[in-house]
Order: C-alpha cells, then sequence, then structure tokens
C-alpha cells in the first residue's frame, strides 16, 4: 500500500473517532496494512477504551517496535500491564519511559500530532504506585519525592494526595492518557491529498489589440512600455523575515518524517520554539523539527540591493524581537550597596568598581558586602552591624596579619594596616561576641535562630553546571548548594559557593524549602 492510500485511511479513521464513532475508527485502522509506530499507538488507545487489554498490549509492542523511543508508547504498555496487575513489567515500562524523556521535564507531542504532555513527574508518579503494589514502600516514597521535585505546574496536585497515600501505606489511581486523544496525520500531508484544478474550464475570449488574427483560449494582451524592474528578493532576506538564524552545534540524525537533518556549522531559521526543547525551523528551503538546545543564536544584518539604492520601503514597522539576555553591570549594585554610608562618603558611592573591594565577614554565618578601603573603624563596625542586625556594642572584629597571626580591631587600631591586608580587592574579617553576663546565653540562642532563619532564606540548588566566562562569573556544578547574597536583577543572581564569590544566571539555580532540608 502506498503512503498516499495509508494517509487517506489514517485521516479517515481518525475523523470517525472524532465523531465518536469509535468501532468505525478501529476497522479503519486495522485495514491499513503499513502501520506506523502512530499507528499502532492509535490501535492500542481504542482497544484500551474497549477494555481489550490482551489486544491493547500487542498493538503497543508493534508502536515500540516501530519507534524504540516513543515514551509515550512505553507509558501507555506499562499502564497495559499495571491494569492486568503484571506490576513487575508495568514498573519496567515507566522506568523506560522515564528514561526516554532524556532528562527532559516533559515531552510535548503536538508537533507529532498528540495533542499531549507527558510529563516526568507523572511517570515517576505511577512508577511510585507500581513499587507500592509490589510492597515496595520505601523505594515507592523515594520515588514519589523525586516526582515532587521535578513538579513544574501546580495542577499536577495529585502527587502531593500519592504522596499522603504511600505514607499512610494506601495505593492510588494512576495518571492515565486521556481516552479523547490519538496521533493525527500531519495536515501539510492531507492537504496535498485534495484534488485541485489547474487549469479550470477552457473558454474562447475575444482580443483587445485592433486586428488581432490570434485564434486560441487566450488573446495576446497589450505591451506596457518602460516596465520598471524590481530585483527578486534573496531567499536569506524571506527567511530572516520569518525567523531568527541560529547556527548548528551538533549534529542530527532525525528519527521521524517530521524532524530535519543538521549538520554541525548549518544555519538555520527558527521559526519558534516551545517548553518542550523541540524548534521548527527552515534549512535549505525544508521545514522541520530540531532540538533547541543543539542551536547557537546567530546574529546576521543584511540589507537588500533596494535599501542600497536608496529606493522607497514599505512604512510598516518591523515586528519587535526579544531582546538576548544582558550581562548586568557591577557598578550599579556596588554603588547601591555604599549608599547606607554617612554623608561624609556620599562621594565615595561614584567612585569606580575597580576602587572597591569585597569585604568577607566570618560569623556564626558568613555574610559578603562591598567597602571603600581606607574606611575609618566607626565607620566599618557600623556597616558591618547594620548587615547582621546586631548592635555595634555587641560585635567584636579582628583581622589576620602575616605577622602577628589575628588581631582585634578597636578604636586604637590603625586602620590602614587592616586595608594592607587586601589581596586581589578581597579582605576576610572575623567578628565575635561580647559577652553579656546572664543575657549572653539568651542572645546567643537568639541569634543562632537568626542564623539558620538567613541560611535557610537564602540558600539556593543548582539545578545544571555552570562555568565561567569571566571573572565576575561564579562557577558552580549540579546540585551544589549556593549562598544567595543579592539579586542583580530578575536574570542575574550574585551568590557564594565553594569559598568563592560572582554573579550567575537564575535560571540555572532553585531556592531550597526547608521541607527538601
Amino acid at each position: 500500500m502506498s503512503f498516499v492510500n495509508t494517509l487517506k485511511q489514517w485521516d479517515e479513521a481518525v475523523a470517525c473517532f472524532e465523531r465518536g464513532d469509535s468501532a468505525a475508527s478501529l476497522g479503519t485502522f486495522l485495514d491499513i496494512q503499513e502501520k506506523n509506530s502512530k499507528i499502532f499507538f492509535n490501535v492500542g488507545c481504542l482497544h484500551l477504551i474497549n477494555k481489550n487489554l490482551d489486544a491493547a498490549e500487542k498493538a503497543f509492542d508493534g508502536s515500540i517496535g516501530k519507534d524504540g523511543h516513543l515514551a509515550v508508547a512505553f507509558f501507555q504498555r506499562a499502564l497495559t500491564f499495571y491494569k492486568k496487575e503484571r506490576y513487575e513489567e508495568s514498573l519496567a515500562d515507566f522506568q523506560h519511559a522515564f528514561r526516554e524523556l532524556r532528562g527532559n521535564q516533559l515531552i510535548d507531542y503536538k508537533p507529532l500530532g498528540l495533542r499531549y504532555k507527558l510529563y516526568a513527574c507523572e511517570v515517576l508518579h505511577n512508577m511510585a504506585l507500581a513499587h507500592a503494589q509490589l510492597g515496595q514502600w520505601e523505594k515507592a516514597k523515594e520515588t514519589i519525592l523525586t516526582a515532587l521535585n521535578l513538579r513544574t505546574e501546580a495542577k499536577l496536585s495529585h502527587i502531593d494526595r500519592g504522596l499522603e497515600c504511600i505514607l499512610k501505606q494506601k495505593v492510588f489511581e494512576p495518571v492515565e492518557v486521556p481516552a479523547k486523544v490519538v496521533f493525527k496525520p500531519n495536515k501539510n500531508y492531507v492537504a496535498e491529498l485534495e484534488k485541485k484544478d489547474y487549469l479550470g474550464k477552457a473558454k474562447v475570449v475575444s482580443s483587445i489589440v485592433f486586428q488581432d488574427d490570434f485564434s486560441g483560449f487566450a488573446p495576446l494582451q497589450p505591451q506596457v512600455e518602460e516596465v520598471p524592474t524590481r530585483p527578486k528578493v534573496p531567499e536569506v532576506l524571506r527567511a530572516l523575515e520569518e525567523g531568527e538564524p541560529h547556527t548548528v552545534l551538533f549534529e542530527f540524525v532525525p528519527e521521524t518524517s517530521d524532524e530535519l537533518a543538521v549538520v554541525p556549522g548549518n544555519i538555520v531559521f527558527v521559526l519558534n520554539s516551545g517548553e518542550d526543547n523541540w524548534a521548527s525551523v527552515i534549512f535549505n528551503e525544508r521545514r522541520g523539527l530540531v532540538p533547541y538546545n543543539f542551536l547557537e543564536r546567530l546574529e546576521i544584518t543584511l540589507s537588500s540591493k533596494q535599501d542600497q539604492d536608496g529606493t522607497d520601503k514599505d512604512d510598516i514597522p518591523a515586528p519587535p524581537r526579544p531582546e538576548p539576555l544582558k550581562r548586568p553591570k557591577r557598578k550599579s549594585a556596588l554603588a547601591a550597596e555604599n549608599q547606607s554610608i554617612g554623608d561624609t562618603e556620599t562621594e565615595s558611592c561614584r567612585i569606580e568598581e575597580s576602587s572597591l573591594c569585597v569585604v568577607k565577614v566570618h560569623f556564626t554565618y558568613t555574610i559578603t558586602m562591598c567597602m571603600v578601603p581606607g574606611l575609618p573603624y566607626t565607620t566599618t563596625l557600623e556597616k558591618i552591624s547594620n548587615k547582621l542586625g546586631l548592635p555595634a556594642m555587641a560585635i567584636t572584629l579582628s583581622y589576620a596579619h602575616l605577622d602577628s597571626g589575628k588581631i582585634v580591631i578597636d578604636e586604637d587600631t590603625r586602620m590602614e594596616d587592616v586595608w594592607s591586608c587586601v589581596r586581589n580587592g578581597r579582605l576576610t574579617l572575623w567578628c565575635d561576641l561580647k559577652e553579656f553576663g546572664y543575657l549572653f546565653p539568651l542572645f546567643q540562642s537568639t541569634l543562632q535562630g537568626m542564623s539558620e532563619q538567613l541560611q535557610s532564606q537564602n540558600q539556593l540548588m543548582a539545578l545544571h553546571s555552570y562555568e565561567s566566562s569571566t571573572p565576575e562569573d561564579l562557577e558552580f556544578h549540579q546540585g551544589d548548594t549556593i549562598l544567595l547574597l543579592s539579586k542583580v536583577n530578575e536574570d542575574w543572581f550574585e551568590g557564594q559557593c565553594n569559598g568563592k564569590i560572582g554573579i550567575f544566571p537564575a535560571s540555572f539555580v532553585e531556592e531550597v524549602s526547608m521541607k527538601d532540608k
């Protein structure tokens, strides 16, 4: 059977399904001789609706045999095994479906014709249920907690109910693919099936040219002299108007007809990209899907010959384009830190970043702030006490000297000696509490509570590894704990990790809650 016949029957079966005639839809699907993985998947879903579990299992076997990376097919076959109470096979298929997500939080199958999003947290939710049915409650608890960490939307509240049931050692209902969704054929291919009359009906017409002896279906037309010639717009300019140029970083081999083969160095034009990491692109006048993380944005500035000749252009403005992520200016953030200095230090807020230094103060917890080298003792003590939220009379500062070790800083200390210890724009100080008799234990417990509260509010967890490209960046690895020092803007944070301080993208981290601890 040709692809055209398969496409016709596929489209007819989907139309019957949408009309509510499941029996006719299933019969049409079964009549297709050359079934692909999507058609096998649709057959399995229809058998599940009819509760014919054996036939559904066989259909999903055919879908996985045609496409071994179709995660939603593994998910549906796992549900079939679960309903047949074959929990070990169900657990294995749920685990396979999770692996086929390839680290993504979800897969949106809409570009492939299925209006369904397969979430990683829901796959883990069903995996925990399979562990529970096997009596493996501890593994079920670990799996459902992982699902909670991967949950991205508030509507996925059934995972919380699953955790409550597992803690009570009770089973719960699995997450299933909606019964009203099936894979549909590509609408562009279906549109090509319609017959088109390119010639139309022939008719005899008369010529408008005087004394024209032409006899045929179309008359001669009068010629227009001095027709202005307009150069054809190059294909690159037309592509730039539709999408944004990107450079291909890695080779991509397509697995389906909707995907596009590209190699490193190719320049493609992205039409749109979704949350599922797939982008619709144009390459060599062909359109297809390519993973977005295989691409890197490219800035291209071209001008047509019409612009160079100074001819008139349309007054319609170009559509707005999203601006790329810009690195924040450190000068404004550092100047804001020094606005709390008294009137005598007002002018120092306007100095360049090169004349500032980072002061790290070790207390029951560590704080970091920017100061102007050479500040007097009272101003330095006031800034640190304000940052800690403690009275200046309750703390004692000290610094480390190469020859003498730690030296206490007081009113008699020469601050020139303290600021001479600045190395590479950094100075380390230590802060201790003064004892106040019977009030000291109470004051110390209060301070410890403030420390724990501050650290719990300012700790972040690295979702991805980040490599520094400039000396201002903070380098860390996936899973590292980062202490948030300040928010430079909506896209960049400043923090401390592994004894280093710098800025990093906010999208690379998430807040660590007390529940996670």
